[in-house]
């Protein structure tokens, strides 16, 4: 074959090649970039600033192996303890104190299920129940995340120093602190969404929450209660 056409099946072979090259690594560079734009879409899609912040704290608040597996504690013994002096003979919301309303809130939420992000009696987590609580009653808006409710209000360090309605968090994560928190009704008792049972009414005597408690904040500091 004449050198001239050696040359050009050489430079034929060498351009098929480049071609191919080309369009592989142009169809990669493509693709990757298609879903990593996917992906990024996805993720601002599902969560906002606010919502990832929330995840952090409160999805998989508690861990399900060690946390106590009790029904809760009969919120009756409570209300036995209410002021006798009281002349409401029903619990309507005309009549009853704050200490009466913030109880018959916190029985209406009683063995609703746990759902991250939730906040309605189909399923709410823990600081959306006392947030929710403290919205009814009080007319008081808590911020939505447990670390961040933990900023509020005046600190209580000793539980010996807890009222009823003050908020009682604990360290129930490794990084994240605090990951837990629920309402105190008096007598080592707090009303809390717990991960693995729902609403319910628990005792800090219990070794878990014991060892876990971080301390509380009284938010509303009159003496409403």
């Amino acid at each position: 074959m004449p050198k001239t056409g050696k040359n050009i099946i050489f430079i034929l072979i060498l351009s098929i090649a480049a071609g191919l090259m080309g369009c592989s690594s142009a169809t990669y560079t493509s693709r990757y970039e298609r879903e990593n734009k996917k992906d990024d879409t996805g993720s601002h899609q599902r969560f906002t600033d606010e919502e990832t912040d929330t995840l952090t704290v409160d999805s998989l608040v508690m861990d399900d192996e060690e946390i106590p597996d009790d029904q809760g504690i009969d919120i009756s013994t409570v209300m036995s303890q209410l002021d006798q002096n009281s002349s409401t003979t029903d619990l309507d919301a005309d009549n009853s104190t704050m200490k009466e309303k913030m109880l018959m809130e916190i029985i209406k939420y009683l063995n609703t299920p746990y759902k991250y992000g939730g906040n309605s009696t189909n399923g709410i987590d823990c600081s959306a129940f006392t947030q929710t609580v403290y919205h009814n009653v009080l007319s008081l808006d808590l911020n939505r995340s447990a670390r961040e409710q933990f900023k509020q209000g005046v600190e209580i360090d000793n539980r010996e120093d807890l009222k009823f309605g003050d908020l009682v968090f604990f360290n129930t994560r490794r990084r994240i602190k605090p990951g837990h928190v629920g309402i105190y009704i008096g007598d080592n008792l707090f009303a809390h969404s717990s991960s693995k049972n729902g609403v319910i009414v628990s005792s800090l005597d219990q070794d878990y929450y014991s060892r876990r408690f971080m301390g509380g904040r009284r938010v509303e500091e009159e003496d409403i209660f």
